[in-house]
C-alpha cells in the first residue's frame, strides 16, 4: 500500500473541495452586494476571488494537518470522519469569519448568520463528500482483500491459531495479511506453523518489521506466557507499527484499556500517541515561540555565563555531547561547560554531588540549571522540546534498558530541556537513580498534555529562581 499516494489523494480532495466551496460562497456574497448584475464577470474581475482561491485552501490544509487528518491514512472510518470533519469545519469557518468577513459592510446581522451557515454547509458538504468516496473505496478494498496490512502474530499455539482462524474467516476482512508468526516461548512444535510461516523468536521482530515492511503486530500468546508480554512490547514499541493484544477479562473489568473490534475479534490496541495531533502541533509552535523569546530575553544571561565559564577554568565556553533523541536519532546537545577540560575520558561517567571534576562556577550553573540554556537553540532546530524526558547517552540507555526495558518508551517523544523527572528528582548520579527517576518520566508520558507542560515549565522556573536544583 502506497501511503504517500493515498495521503496525496486526500490532500488533493481537500484542496479541491476548499476551492469549490469558497468559489460558490464568493459568488453568493457578490449576489448580495449586486443583486441586479451579471455575477460571473463581477467575480472573475475581483482580485480577492483569486487571492481567496490561493490562500483559503492552504489554510484548510494546514488546519487538517495539525489536527491529524492525514495520520493513519488507511485506517479511517466513515463515522469518525464525519465527526472530525464537522468539528474541524466549524473551527475553520469561525477563523475565516473573524479573519476575512467580519468587517464586511452588511444590511443586518442576519446576513452574517446566513453567510456563516452557507459557508459552513458548502465546505462541509464537499469536503465530506470527497472524503467519504475515498474512505469508502479504501474500506471496500480492505474488506475484499484487495489491499491489506502486513501482519505478524506473536504466539504459536491455541490463542494464536484461534485469532488467525477468526480473522481469516471474516466475511468482511479486517485487512490483515498474515506474513508469518514468531514464538514467545520455545516448544518442540508450533500449532500455527500449519497455517503461516514460522519467522523465529520475538526478539527478531525489529529486523523483521524493517525488512518485511510490517504494518501490524498481533500479540496472541498463551496465558502461561504472559510474563513475556512487557518484553515483547518493549522490543517493538519504537517501531512504526500498530500493536494489538488479546484482552484478558481483567482488562475489561478494570477499565484500564481501550478496545478495538476487528468484527468478531476484540483486541486491545496499544497506543503510543501520547498527545492528540493538534496538541503536538501546538506544542511545537510553543517550543519555537518561547525558545525564540527566551534566547532574546536571556542574552545578558548568556553573556554572563560565557564570561563566568571562561574565567573559571581554561577551555571552551560550550560543551557538546552526543545524545539519543526521538526514535533513537543521534543529535548533539550543547551546554555551558561546567567541568574541567579532560574530566571525562574512557568510560562515560555521571556527575555526583561532590564531583571534583565540576568547576566552582559550574556548580552554580548546575544548581541554577543555567548550564542548560544553550539548548534553546536545539529546540528551535527541532532536536528537542522545552518539556520532555532528558536525553541520555547510548552507553547509559543500554545500561538502563537491561534492567528497565520500558525505558524505550521515552524514545517515542522528543527529549526536553526540562522534565517531570528533572523537576521532581533532579540530576541522577548513577544508573540506579536514573531508573528511579524513570518513573516520573513514564508518569509524564501517561499524562502528557499542554497543561502538564506549562506546569512543569512553571516549576522549573521556580527552581531556577530559587537556585535549588541538584
Amino acid at each position: 500500500m502506497n501511503k504517500k499516494l493515498q495521503t496525496a489523494k486526500y490532500v488533493f480532495a481537500d484542496f479541491l473541495s476548499a476551492v469549490i466551496a469558497w468559489s460558490l460562497f464568493f459568488i453568493y456574497r457578490k449576489s448580495i452586494e449586486n443583486s441586479n448584475s451579471d455575477l460571473i464577470p463581477l467575480v472573475l474581475s475581483d482580485k480577492n476571488f483569486y487571492l481567496g482561491i490561493i490562500l483559503i485552501p492552504f489554510f484548510w490544509l494546514f488546519l487538517y494537518a495539525i489536527t491529524g487528518s492525514y495520520h493513519h491514512i488507511f485506517r479511517k472510518a466513515r463515522m469518525r470522519e464525519l465527526g472530525q470533519t464537522l468539528l474541524i469545519t466549524l473551527i475553520g469557518v469561525i477563523i475565516i469569519f473573524f479573519a476575512f468577513i467580519l468587517d464586511d459592510v452588511i444590511a443586518s446581522y442576519q446576513t452574517y448568520y446566513k453567510s456563516f451557515v452557507i459557508l459552513f454547509s458548502l465546505h462541509f458538504f464537499f469536503t465530506f463528500l470527497f472524503r467519504y468516496i475515498l474512505t469508502s473505496s479504501t474500506l471496500y478494498k480492505l474488506h475484499h482483500r484487495k489491499i491489506g496490512f502486513k501482519t505478524i502474530i506473536v504466539g504459536s499455539n491455541g490463542n494464536a491459531v484461534s485469532i488467525y482462524n477468526e480473522i481469516e474467516s471474516q466475511v468482511k476482512s479486517s485487512g490483515n495479511q498474515f506474513v508469518g508468526f514468531v514464538h514467545a516461548v520455545e516448544y518442540p512444535s508450533y500449532k500455527l506453523e500449519k497455517f503461516i510461516p514460522h519467522l523465529g523468536h520475538y526478539s527478531d521482530m525489529r529486523a523483521l518489521i524493517n525488512t518485511m515492511k510490517i504494518d501490524e503486530v498481533i500479540i496472541a500468546i498463551e496465558r502461561s506466557e504472559h510474563k513475556t508480554i512487557e518484553k515483547i512490547i518493549s522490543e517493538i514499541e519504537d517501531s512504526d507499527v500498530f500493536i494489538k493484544v488479546i484482552p484478558d477479562m481483567q482488562d475489561f473489568l478494570l477499565g484500564t484499556v481501550k478496545t478495538t473490534s476487528i468484527y468478531q475479534t476484540p483486541l486491545i490496541q496499544v497506543s503510543f500517541d501520547f498527545m492528540p495531533p493538534w496538541q503536538m502541533a501546538f506544542k511545537r509552535m510553543f517550543d519555537i515561540i518561547l525558545s525564540f523569546l527566551a534566547i532574546i530575553i536571556l542574552m545578558p544571561v548568556y553573556l554572563f555565563c560565557a564570561i563566568g565559564v571562561k574565567l573559571s577554568s581554561k577551555g571552551p565556553i560550550f560543551y557538546s555531547q552526543e545524545r539519543i533523541g526521538i526514535n533513537g536519532r543521534i543529535f548533539i546537545i550543547p551546554k555551558f561547560r561546567s567541568m574541567y577540560i579532560g574530566a571525562e575520558q574512557g568510560t562515560p561517567m555521571l556527575s555526583s554531588k561532590d564531583d571534583e571534576r565540576v568547576t566552582p562556577f559550574g556548580r552554580f550553573l548546575r544548581k541554577s540549571r543555567l548550564d542548560e540554556i544553550p539548548q534553546f537553540f536545539s529546540v528551535l532546530k527541532g532536536d528537542m522540546s522545552l518539556v520532555g524526558p532528558r536525553p541520555e547517552r547510548q552507553y547509559f540507555i543500554e545500561k538502563i534498558t537491561q534492567r528497565a526495558p520500558h525505558y524505550r518508551l521515552l524514545l517515542k517523544v522528543k527529549p526536553g530541556i526540562t522534565s517531570w523527572g528533572q523537576v521532581k528528582y533532579g540530576y541522577a548520579e548513577n544508573v540506579d537513580q536514573m531508573i528511579e527517576r524513570l518513573k516520573y518520566d513514564i508518569l509524564y508520558l501517561e499524562n502528557m498534555s499542554l497543561a502538564m507542560d506549562f506546569k512543569i515549565m512553571a516549576y522549573t522556573l521556580l527552581t531556577v529562581m530559587k537556585g535549588s536544583g541538584q
